[in-house]
């Protein structure tokens, strides 16, 4: 007869264990994987909706020879007279479009392996015109914009100084070489990119919580709401961007299921905000 050593025995329980703790490892895996796919499939679709407000309103009008219309939209999207500022609304309001456009095809894994040359060639005009519709934007904001407070508009410019950094890294990293940290850079870039975007959808969202405007003035488009929405517009963005980054890499499964779990969340208040925005501001002047 013989008698199990107990380092045998203690194998025998360990390996339930390893399993039972490689399959949850597997699991996390697969739930961020999938929160962070559901998010980009869900956000990029809204802002595919907001090109094609875009097309239909703007360049549409523009194209008729009837850019006082953006005065529905913009208190100051046309002002006789002033050539500089028209064109440097018009270059900021219409570039979005290929902006939004490009964005998600840099990000897309299946067009960086398949088509090398696209990726390389897309970054390229894809910074070029994030840089330009920065310094466009921060000529109108400061300029232009006849509503919103002060720290309103500096909110705003500091969107448009990260876009600026987030470009001047993505670029410098995939010079380099460096992939690993390009990509990580490209991710920060499109966020701050996105971010009128997710002013938008944040505002939308807000106003349905409270069953409308609450925190501001709809009229003077002032208060406390639209400062902390416009912090907000890329401080969360990048704050769950971190924390993604950190679950990824982390060996502690709860990390990742945890962070799973906020962005899944996350992705639904986003999709109320999304459906919101195109009911109420978008979808009105496409028809």
């Amino acid at each position: 007869m013989t008698i199990a050593s107990p380092n045998a025995v203690n194998s025998l329980h360990a390996k339930p264990k390893e399993r039972a703790h490689g399959a949850l490892s597997a699991f996390s895996g697969k739930a961020l994987s999938a929160a962070a796919t559901t998010w980009f499939v869900v956000a990029v679709a809204g802002q595919l909706i907001f090109v094609l407000y875009i097309l239909s309103f703007y360049a549409s009008s523009a194209l008729q020879g009837n850019m006082q219309a953006w005065n529905k939209v913009l208190p100051t999207g046309h002002v006789p007279g002033d050539t500089l500022g028209n064109i440097a609304i018009a270059i900021h309001v219409l570039i979005a479009a290929v902006v939004t456009i490009g964005g998600p095809l840099q990000l897309m894994a299946k067009i960086r392996a398949g088509f090398p040359r696209f990726h390389r060639w897309n970054g390229r005009v894809y910074i070029a015109t994030v840089v330009v519709a920065s310094i466009s934007g921060l000529f109108v904001v400061w300029t232009r914009s006849a509503n919103g407070s002060f720290l309103q508009h500096l909110t705003i410019s500091i969107n448009a100084v990260l876009i600026l950094i987030a470009a001047w890294f993505a670029l410098r990293h995939a010079v380099a070489r460096r992939l690993a940290e390009h990509r990580r850079w490209a991710l920060r870039l499109f966020l701050v990119v996105s971010g009128s975007w997710f002013f938008r959808v944040i505002l939308m969202f807000w106003i349905a919580l409270n069953g409308g405007p609450a925190g501001f003035d709809p009229t003077t488009f002032q208060g406390p709401a639209l400062v902390a929405i416009g912090l907000l517009q890329y401080v969360l963005p990048l704050a769950v961007l971190e924390l993604y980054f950190f679950a990824k890499s982390s060996a502690r499964p709860a990390a990742r299921i945890s962070a799973a779990g906020l962005v899944f969340a996350l992705t639904g208040a986003m999709a109320v905000g999304i459906a919101v925005a195109t009911m109420g501001m978008w979808l009105p002047k496409m028809l």
